[in-house]
């Protein structure tokens, strides 16, 4: 048994979640019924959404705690890069619409019981008020927004704290950070089971149905994925981006396609910024940053079906209209909740632009229900694996700048030179 074991987890994780999602294609077609399974993909997404809130609080504040007057980060240039990917999303979503123009059958009713919100400044309003939530309910509902407050809060503080506690802190955030690792190295598992769920609920014809409004949406995230993204980053290292934004889909995007929560895959993309080499103050940042205002893929979806409702009731929808919703899908993009289907109910607000009843677009809503299979597996995922790449895009920036040839495989020799640094200045303060 035990050779069994070494010589699974000899195998690349990649590999084996392709493995395990053969075999959840199988099982879902050939025994249905057996719905036990799926509790394997439940369970590995339940662990994942339990441990990042503790993951993302224990690594801000450690990093918070340890950093020193005049130590660098890139949290500017990372903020910049989510706000330039948002954008750009919605305008390429805004375009295809008006080449690609889809028209609904507005038959479906919303999915259960939803409120949408009544309009932009209510979706301000709650972002505010995340920031200054309970830090226990934080935790507790995972509102990272009010996560990353108190963790900067208690990390700030943290500064002046004698040694030995920052020893602590470190050692709980790396202790956390290996339960993560755990959990992942689950992932094959978990990974099959949400895939059996799928096939086994919907069947293989999901993939079919509402063809051409899921070929718009999808076309639109991967020209973003494979081009504009890409073109964002060659702006700012000047040098070939696909090896990096290969890698981000491959070991980001593919967990948050299945997992569907940009919440959940907060530990995986950590742990692929560990790999990279980047620095920790940094990404311990700008990763639970990003699920909460990265949302390129949301922006599209807002986009698309608000132009798609638009279009379905006849209404003629000029460019300064459209040049509005592209800021207004971006913004209600940054609002939209981490977790599936998170999305799906700011429609109704951008649908407002247009004077579309809010009983309508809910039935808007309710197709992007129907669609949230395939649809919001790729939105997250396309949000997702962007943090991880416009956070190693500003460090590789960095280095550009200080003269370092230019290399994501050579980022994690740089980082490994600064983390000894770092060590060596907290010896010389002991």
């Amino acid at each position: 048994m035990r050779n069994l074991l070494n010589k699974w987890n000899s195998i690349s994780l990649v590999k084996r979640i392709i493995i395990g999602m053969i075999i959840g294609i199988i099982l879902g077609m050939t025994v249905p019924q057996v719905k036990e399974i799926g509790i394997l993909g439940a369970l590995f997404v339940g662990a994942l959404k339990a441990v990042a809130p503790i993951l993302v609080f224990f690594l801000v504040m450690a990093a918070l705690a340890q950093h020193r007057e005049g130590q660098k980060t890139n949290m500017k240039s990372i903020i910049g890069l989510y706000l330039i990917g948002t954008f750009s999303a919605s305008l390429i979503a805004v375009i295809a619409s008006f080449i690609f123009p889809v028209k609904l059958v507005l038959a479906e009713a919303a999915k259960g019981d939803v409120t949408a919100p009544g309009g932009i400044e209510e979706v301000l309003k709650a972002l505010l008020m995340n920031l200054v939530d309970n830090p226990v309910n934080a935790l507790v509902n995972a509102n990272y927004i009010g996560i990353l407050t108190w963790a900067i809060i208690f990390g700030l503080a943290l500064k002046a704290a004698p040694i030995t506690v920052k020893d602590t802190l470190n050692a709980i955030s790396e202790a956390v950070s290996q339960a993560v690792r755990w959990v992942i190295n689950c992932a094959p598992f978990g990974i099959m089971g949400l895939v059996f769920t799928t096939v086994s609920e919907n069947g293989i014809g999901v993939f079919t149905n509402y063809g051409y409004l899921l070929a718009v949406l999808l076309g639109c995230m991967f020209f973003v994925a494979l081009v504009v993204n890409p073109l964002i980053v060659w702006l700012n290292i000047k040098t070939n981006p696909y090896p990096l934004v290969f890698r981000v889909l491959k070991d980001s995007g593919l967990y948050a396609f299945f997992t569907r929560s940009s919440a959940a895959n907060i530990p995986v993309n950590m742990k692929l910024c560990e790999e990279l080499g980047l620095d920790e103050d940094t990404y311990s940042v700008s990763i639970p940053l990003g699920a909460t205002i990265n949302m390129a893929g949301a922006s599209v979806t807002i986009a698309v079906l608000s132009l798609a409702a638009a279009y379905t009731l006849g209404i003629k929808v000029d460019v300064p209209t459209a040049i509005i919703l592209s800021f207004l899908a971006a913004i209600s993009a940054c609002g939209a909740s981490g977790v599936a289907g998170g999305s799906l109910l700011l429609i109704p607000l951008a649908c407002s632009l247009f004077g579309i009843p809010n009983d309508l677009a809910m039935q808007v809503v309710g197709v992007g229900f129907i669609i949230g299979v395939i649809q919001d597996s790729c939105e997250t995922g396309l949000n997702s694996s962007t943090d991880v790449l416009f956070t190693a895009a500003a460090e590789l920036k960095e280095r550009r700048k200080e003269g370092i040839k230019v290399d994501y495989k050579s980022v994690k020799a740089d980082a490994i030179r600064i983390n000894e640094e770092k060590a060596l200045a907290n010896q010389e303060v002991l």
